[in-house]
């Protein structure tokens, strides 16, 4: 039996999809502790509903206008307090960039270990353990701690189905914060339009330096808002000016893990799936029958992106 507090993101003031996939997780792991959820911002009243629904037996909210955004600082001694309150045995939160930056604070503070990154949880011989990808994916390490574990979740790591519903009680957690934390948000800019969070997108669609330019990934564009889904680039296509780093997947942009990835004129070095070797499924689509993408691809395209991309948009417009 094992108590688990889950952090749950918040943006745009609702809780992201990511809270779900955690809770559910949690509800499996817990054995009949109790499922906690902690949600931290400002004017929280709408961002909890349904969290119940999701699995979380109770819900904690910390309210307080320097957390209306992200500083580290405050964050980290609100979920200090939380986490000090409940005592739970497993934290977990998503492994967003605010989660990767978020937990291992904590986890510090609690003299605790933490493990970023993890696909996999499940019950070990010393409680709950994770498992964490290394060296791009080619060596999977099992971690488990003797005191309270930290873990953040790469996103649509588990599929869950079946949530039991709780109550979902909401109570008020009254933290001792200070008024500055050596930061001060200025403002907060968005990258703008409708677009599906790379991070937490179930289909991406990434192009690559093939694409010759940033008005030609309008192809893929117009081919992922057929199936819903989200529009990456390779670090060459980033630097050739074709695309802003925040749809910038591998080692130094965002590791994601969809359950279809479509690889789109990108070659595969070893920097780029580092980023994306864990998806469900690839698809590869590239001129060159040697290029190192087809070793790592469930499906492989031999062809031009130009005339192979339409083709598919036409399949899934069928779809609907």
């Amino acid at each position: 039996m094992a108590d688990i507090l889950v952090f749950c993101e918040v943006a745009d003031g609702a809780v992201k999809k990511s809270a779900r996939e955690l809770l559910g997780k949690a509800q499996q792991l817990c054995d009949g502790g109790d499922v906690v959820a902690v949600v931290l911002g400002d004017s929280l009243s709408g961002a909890t509903e349904g969290l119940g629904a999701w699995g979380a037996d109770k819900v904690v909210t910390v309210e307080a206008g320097i957390l209306a955004s992200f500083v580290p600082g405050a964050y980290a001694a609100a979920l200090h307090q939380v986490v000090e309150d409940v005592q739970p045995d497993v934290v977990l939160a998503s492994a967003s960039l605010i989660g990767k930056d978020l937990l291992p604070r904590v986890a510090a503070m609690a003299d605790c270990g933490c493990a970023n990154d993890v696909t996999d949880l499940r019950e070990g011989d010393d409680g709950i353990e994770g498992t964490r990808p290394l060296y791009a994916g080619k060596v999977l390490a099992n971690v488990s701690f003797e005191d309270t574990a930290f873990f953040t979740v790469r996103p649509n790591s588990f599929v869950i189905e079946d949530i039991e519903g709780k109550d979902g009680e909401v109570e008020a957690f009254d933290a001792d914060l200070e008024d500055s934390y050596g930061y001060e948000v200025v403002e907060v800019q968005s990258s703008g339009g409708d677009a599906v969070d790379l991070a937490e997108a179930d289909r991406i669609i990434s192009g690559g330096r093939s694409l010759k330019s940033a008005e030609n990934f309008g192809i893929l564009s117009s081919a992922a808002a057929k199936i819903g889904a989200a529009v990456g680039a390779s670090r060459a296509a980033v630097d050739a000016g074709y695309a802003p780093h925040s749809m910038q997947v591998g080692q130094t942009g965002k590791t994601v893990n969809p359950s279809l990835y479509i690889a789109a004129g990108i070659s595969g070095a070893i920097q780029h799936l580092a980023g994306m070797r864990t998806s469900k499924v690839i698809v590869a689509i590239n001129k060159d029958v040697d290029a190192p993408i087809f070793q790592h691809s469930t499906y492989g395209i031999v062809g031009d992106l130009f005339e192979v991309v339409p083709m598919l948009e036409a399949e899934f417009a069928a779809l609907d």
